[in-house]
Order: structure tokens, then C-alpha cells, then sequence
């Protein structure tokens, strides 16, 4: 049996004109050991360049910098077709900036200072948004494009924290086959059981089909595969 998946592996560009602030965010990106910074950008020019040259999984993008605003390098990637995710993170805190960000496909805007929580919470989401191989998208992966978590009339359960639902839909989308709730568990940090309610959420809303494994005797194992997601032999 294939041991429990690992995270998704998110190679990030940082284009941030501040030395010091780019060490930092490289630090505290890199407490994730599936997080891997591939380059840092000090100004638009090199930006681009560097987009181009490593396409990066995601970018985390500063407003001011010395060639240009990146709300500018942001409006050229989408002209060019670049759907690359895109984070801000930048001191610009006005209104406008956001709304131009947001209105250009940014999918998060962190105001400088920010927590670390904060940014491991913006690679949780954009974990949580990248959608499985296939020509073809089913409701729930959209919704996880859109950053929805379900419908306004269904909140979440008691005791079903959001952030880690969306941990374990990303470690069922990226195993490629059925997990149980124990390889679950042992993927995510959590207990088999804890693992197992929210799998059991996954399914009830649509992002989990529940199969059963039958043995030659007991009862049957549970397993789970995120919806749309191909089987894959197991080694």
C-alpha cells in the first residue's frame, strides 16, 4: 500500500524590492517543506523575467516597487494569459489598490505587517484551489476556485474547522486513489477519527464518494477519493 500523501508541492516566486522583507517571507514560507521559493524578483522587469523563465505555481507580488507598480505587472500577465495565482502582499492599503488587485484576478491581498498564520492560511487556499488533471470541472472544484466553501444555507458542522477541511480535500484530491481515514489522519495531523468526520462532511456536500474495499473477512474498509478524481494503481 502507498503511504499517505504529502501536501501539494507550491513553487513560489517572490517579487519583492525590500532584501530584508524578501528573507523574511522566504523564511516563513519554508517552514512548509513542500513550499520551494524558486526566485525573488526585485523590481517589474525582473518580475516578468522571472515568471516567464520558472512558472511558478504561485506569485506573491508587492505594489511598490522601483520600475512600476506590480497592480501594472499584474494587468500584463492576465493581458498575456498568465492565470498563474497571484498574492499581494504589500504596505498599499488603500482601496483602490485592492479592488484593482481583486478586479485582476488576485486571489488574496495580505497588508504588510501580517502573521504567519495568515500566510500559511493563503497557501492552504491556494492549495485548496488548484483543480485536478482533466479536460473537464465539476461544481465543487469551481466552487474551490471561487473560494467558496458550500451553500450559505449549509454552515459547516460543530467542530468542522474550514481551514482544515480544505487541508484534507487538498490531501484526497492529490493521492490519486481512495484513502481511508487513517492514512487521512496521518496525512493532515489529525486523529482517525477526527479524520473521518470530515471526510464524512466531504461526502455528505458532494467533494467525496465513499467506496468500500471488501476483504476476505470483517467488515469492509472505508475508503475515500475526492470527487472527479482518476484511480491510479497502487504499487
Amino acid at each position: 500500500m502507498n503511504a499517505p500523501p504529502a501536501a501539494l508541492p507550491v513553487r513560489v516566486l517572490l517579487v519583492e524590492d525590500d532584501l530584508r522583507v524578501a528573507r523574511i517571507n522566504r523564511d516563513l514560507l519554508e517552514r512548509d517543506p513542500d513550499v520551494h521559493v524558486v526566485g525573488s524578483a526585485g523590481s517589474c522587469q525582473q518580475g516578468d523575467a522571472l515568471a516567464q523563465a520558472l512558472d511558478p505555481d504561485l506569485i506573491l507580488l508587492d505594489v511598490h516597487l522601483p520600475d512600476g507598480s506590480g497592480l501594472g505587472l499584474l494587468r500584463h500577465w492576465r493581458a498575456q494569459g498568465r492565470t498563474t495565482d497571484v498574492a499581494l502582499i504589500t504596505a498599499a492599503d488603500d482601496e483602490p489598490s485592492i479592488r484593482i488587485a481583486l478586479a485582476h484576478g488576485a486571489f488574496d491581498y495580505l497588508i504588510k505587517p501580517f502573521t504567519g498564520a495568515r500566510l500559511a492560511d493563503l497557501l492552504a487556499r491556494h492549495r485548496a484551489r488548484r483543480l485536478p488533471s482533466g479536460p473537464r470541472r465539476d461544481q465543487g472544484s469551481v466552487d474551490r476556485l471561487l473560494g467558496v466553501q458550500g451553500s450559505a444555507a449549509e454552515p459547516l458542522p460543530r467542530g468542522v474547522d474550514p481551514h482544515t477541511l480544505e487541508r484534507v480535500h487538498t490531501v484526497l484530491n492529490g493521492a490519486g486513489r481512495a484513502l481511508t481515514a487513517e492514512e487521512t489522519g496521518e496525512a493532515v495531523g489529525l486523529s482517525r477519527v477526527t479524520a473521518w468526520r470530515y471526510l464524512e462532511h466531504l461526502t455528505r456536500t458532494g467533494r467525496a464518494a465513499l467506496e468500500h474495499q471488501y476483504g476476505q473477512a470483517g467488515r469492509p474498509t472505508k475508503r475515500y477519493r475526492a470527487t472527479g478524481t482518476p484511480d491510479q494503481p497502487e504499487h
